[in-house]
């Protein structure tokens, strides 16, 4: 799914990429000390000149991703709210430079921007799918380029291996790389007369189905309140704690409630189900275990 910047925009990064790479290196000690006035004084000064120095590893690491035809500067963004991320964590004691720790938050930004907006079908969620996404690629052209062919069944098993995948994962990954998006409202031929969305079958029930299942539903939630009303209170009671919650309560509960057992409330809750059974099918001979059985 290709994306071309305008003009304009194209101009505003390029002159981004220049400005990122006059940025001076820093220093590992200047560098640590501007983490720590950051991390311990809240110095917004010392976070601006420790970001604006690393902004060039941003854009290093977008010139990687930019064959995934999503626009450089969307990828340079990107890669600037994984360093700002980075600097917010960063913890100096550690003896780490600034640049290894933000050079993973970085590209970990830009893959999960990139398999956001890479296709409109969701690519990868697991960090096994993300790890075959960004590498299958690389060793595929590896592998082809040493046989000489297309990539094989044991070169598909090869890949696997390596990224600890099951191959059925390569295959389907390697199918979803090599297809492309196309619009629902793409003509089917050269005529333009039929879109490919005419032709997708409507799964949703007919207005005809609607209607009728919303009278049906009514009518027996009307015998459902007759037959309610056929019950003491006791039972109402039960069966509407049991029966008619989506977690219904338990004869303990009942039991301590009302004031008796809960074998007292089994039998109370078992004769009020008999009486439903009866008051329903008077109207209909309908099977009534799917509400009486319930729970």
């Amino acid at each position: 799914m290709a994306h071309i910047d305008d003009p304009e925009t194209q101009k505003a990064n390029l002159s981004f990429i220049k400005t990122s790479m006059k940025q001076p290196l820093l220093l590992r000690d200047h560098e640590f000390e501007l983490a720590r006035q950051w991390r311990e004084d809240g110095d917004v000064a010392a976070l601006h000149e420790l970001v604006r120095s690393y902004t060039r590893l941003v854009v290093a690491t977008a010139a990687r991703f930019r064959n995934y035809g999503l626009p450089m500067g969307d990828l340079v963004q990107e890669g600037n709210v994984g360093l700002m991320q980075a600097a917010s964590r960063f913890e100096p004691d550690r003896e780490v430079r600034f640049s290894t720790y933000a050079a993973w938050w970085i590209r970990s930004a830009m893959q999960d921007y990139i398999l956001r907006n890479w296709s409109i079908v969701r690519t990868g969620t697991t960090a096994a799918q993300k790890s075959l996404f960004f590498n299958l690629r690389r060793l595929r052209a590896k592998i082809e380029d040493a046989s000489g062919r297309g990539l094989t069944h044991e070169g598909r098993q090869t890949i696997a291996r390596e990224l600890k995948v099951e191959i059925g994962e390569v295959e389907a990954m390697e199918t979803r790389l090599g297809a492309v998006d196309q619009s629902l409202n793409a003509p089917i031929s050269d005529s333009g007369e039929d879109d490919w969305q005419d032709f997708l079958s409507d799964g949703r029930p007919s207005p005809e189905d609607v209607v009728i299942g919303l009278r049906d539903s009514e009518t027996r939630s009307r015998w459902l309140a007759e037959a309610l009303r056929e019950l003491s209170p006791r039972e109402r009671t039960i069966i509407a704690q049991r029966r008619l919650r989506e977690e219904g309560a338990t004869l303990e509960e009942l039991g301590r409630a009302l004031g008796v057992s809960k074998e007292r409330v089994r039998q109370l809750e078992h004769r009020a189900l008999l009486k439903l059974r009866v008051s329903m099918e008077r109207h209909v001979d309908m099977p009534t275990d799917l509400f009486l059985e319930r729970g």
